[in-house]
């Protein structure tokens, strides 16, 4: 249930253009947001930022040669979807909304049933909400009923990316080694279920939610060999039943009581030796799919899962970070190292290194101080540990 507040009057004109979209925020269009939401205000500086950006727009060769004139938003959409709808780069979405990527970062006003009209004008495009008529609408106090799939619409589908927005960890040091393990299961079990107890050594304290992870292995820097962190693989999540404890026995020694956790969902089998961390607020907050403003490029790590080749909607690791300036939402090229090749058309049959292609694009959801993760939106041909990215 959406419980709306507050009682607002917006001129047509005013929600129709994207200057006003933003202005609108602190308005009362933030009534349609599900009870997830988040509220996310905009200042008067903001607004005036944006108002600036707002007047430029695209230029008409970035549209696609289909795009239309008018386009209703339709529950499934993302924002990624519809970029590509207007424009043949779809990471220039915010100029064509003409956002403030500086303090606007959030695309939260944009629902299925809401209509998108495309204005051209003096050789730039420019996206508006429709019905730009006169009048007033007024927005009364109400309680509006409906599923949380008609909220904001996302970035990309969540589905592909949200197990990683939390579960996939690069730890700076090896902590976990320090960490709570699980020792054994219920009568000797070593392969474990969800359902199954566990037994844990080390300090558990009675917080409800814990994360299972397998021992972390190295990331390294492929140009460099250097260490970038250490990425912990998500087995899964388990519940607390009850602590561990110390006693004496009546000998003098030390008899170990273990703690106890229920595994609740899991990835993989758990057993002996996976360490407990504990689960962090999830990370659910909306991004804008953008460009780096200023040239970043590297090489890819590792992809998720120890594969050796990955497709579109797989997530690989990336040597830049936060330390980088790298932000989640960059949309990044991917470069296909050229092949090297003997010139059989030379009586002298010199080699040639033919040049890097791009053959793909990923779009970075999760940054940490070194490494980063990033989705692959696309690519033409298989992606591999070592190819280069850089900015679209």
């Amino acid at each position: 249930m959406i419980l709306c507040h507050g009682e607002h009057a917006l001129t047509r004109r005013a929600v129709a253009s994207p200057l006003r979209l933003l202005a609108a925020v602190t308005l009362g269009l933030s009534l349609q947001a599900t009870h997830a939401a988040p509220d996310y205000p905009v200042t008067a500086t903001q607004r005036g930022t944006a108002r600036q950006v707002a007047e430029t727009g695209v230029p008409l060769s970035e549209l696609a040669p289909d795009a239309p004139e008018r386009y209703t938003v339709r529950r499934g959409d993302t924002l990624w979807d519809i970029a590509r709808v207007f424009l043949r780069t779809p990471w220039r979405w915010p100029e064509l909304w003409g956002m403030n990527l500086d303090q606007v970062r959030n695309p939260h006003l944009i629902y299925p049933g809401q209509e998108l009209v495309l204005v051209r004008e003096g050789g730039r495009a420019r996206l508006q909400f429709g019905s730009a008529g006169e009048g007033t609408v007024k927005l009364s106090p109400r309680v509006r009923a409906g599923s949380v799939d008609n909220g904001p619409i996302a970035s990309i589908s969540l589905h592909l990316i949200e197990p990683f927005l939390n579960d996939a960890v690069v730890l700076g040091s090896n902590e976990l080694e320090t960490a709570p393990r699980i020792i054994a299961g219920r009568e000797g079990q070593v392969l474990l279920g969800r359902g199954d107890t566990a037994y844990v050594r080390g300090d558990i304290p009675p917080l409800r939610d814990w994360r299972v992870f397998r021992n972390p292995r190295p990331l390294l820097d492929p140009d460099t060999k250097e260490l970038l962190g250490h990425e912990a693989a998500f087995v899964g999540s388990a519940e607390y039943v009850r602590p561990g404890s110390v006693t004496a026995t009546a000998d003098g020694q030390e008899e170990i009581v273990p703690g106890t956790v229920v595994l609740t969902s899991l990835r993989q089998e758990a057993g002996p030796g996976d360490r407990l961390a504990q689960a962090p607020m999830r990370d659910t907050t909306n991004f804008v799919p953008h460009a780096p403003a200023t040239p970043i490029g590297g090489r890819i790590v590792s992809i998720y899962g120890d594969g050796l080749s990955a497709g579109q909607n797989q997530i690989v690791a990336l040597n830049r970070g936060l330390a980088d300036g790298m932000e989640r939402g960059h949309v990044l090229a991917i470069q296909r190292a050229g092949e090297r090749i003997v010139d059989r058309t030379d009586p002298q049959r010199p080699r040639v290194q033919l040049p890097d292609e791009p053959h793909g694009h990923l779009l970075v959801f999760r940054v940490f101080d070194r490494v980063s993760y990033a989705l692959i939106l696309e690519a033409r041909t298989a992606v591999r540990p070592g190819d280069r990215f850089t900015q679209p």
